[in-house]
């Protein structure tokens, strides 16, 4: 009798962004808690497109922050491709914030560099082993500013602003590319071509994408969304039918 070999078990991929019961709260001038996260627990596939949504004080920019370390949860745990976020401090933290990439809503640019300095800012500090003006100049084209980078910010619309705040949030060529309101400072024209340029990163490069939107049509467009309502998940939607997302 010919003998077979047992099944080989298939295990899921762990997932880039795990969130575990997190709570984050803040003091209102009465002293009475308000809870901007309550008990959420989600898990993030590498790769993916996510759209967080919910009305205005729903939680989606706090879970921004949390994830990406700018704030401190005040309960629960969170990992990030393998690394436990909560309760970093110092360079570990430092470190960690490195890893990521961040789009403000308002930009930020430093109004007295050009574009190419400004996309090189995150690495001023450090000693790299890569050329940091190549690389700014390289994602600088790839944005379709090739030709704006000795332009100061008062010199470029709001959509080259936002491309130049994307190049920079990728110097550091990040696992994560958290987005707050994307879209919430351009005309819609501009705001289409900033998140096919986003979706093409991902696309393209295997940058996991996170973003909080008020637009539908921009949550249509992302792989999953996970709604919220006054801090807690409320459902998930998926546009391919893979589980990307997974709630609690």
């Amino acid at each position: 009798m010919r003998r077979t070999s047992p099944p080989v078990p298939v295990t899921a991929p762990e997932p880039l962004v795990s969130l575990d019961r997190v709570r984050k709260s803040f003091p209102l001038p009465d002293g009475a808690p308000l809870v901007a996260v309550n008990d959420v627990s989600l898990s993030l596939a590498a790769g993916s497109a996510v759209a967080l949504t919910g009305p205005s004080g729903s939680g989606k920019s706090t879970l921004l922050h949390l994830i990406g370390a700018i704030e401190r949860s005040d309960a629960g745990t969170i990992d990030v491709a393998g690394q436990r976020v909560t309760g970093l401090s110092g360079r570990a933290l430092a470190a960690y914030r490195r890893r990521i990439g961040f789009v403000f809503q308002r930009f930020h640019l430093l109004p007295t560099l050009t574009a190419l300095d400004n996309v090189m800012a995150p690495l001023i500090p450090f000693r790299t082993d890569f050329d940091k003006a190549a690389r700014a100049r390289e994602l600088l084209a790839m944005v379709g500013l090739a030709d704006r980078t000795a332009a100061l910010p008062s010199r470029l619309s709001g959509g080259q602003q936002q491309r130049v705040a994307i190049a920079r949030a990728l110097i550091n060529r990040p696992v994560l590319l958290l987005a707050d309101e994307p879209t919430g400072n351009l005309d819609s024209q501009n705001g289409t071509a900033i998140v096919d340029l986003r979706l093409s990163l991902r696309d393209e490069h295997g940058t996991t994408l996170v973003m909080a939107t008020h637009d539908p049509g921009i949550a249509a467009r992302c792989d999953r969304t996970v709604h919220l309502r006054d801090g807690r998940l409320t459902s998930l939607d998926s546009t391919d039918g893979e589980p990307g997302v997974r709630v609690g």
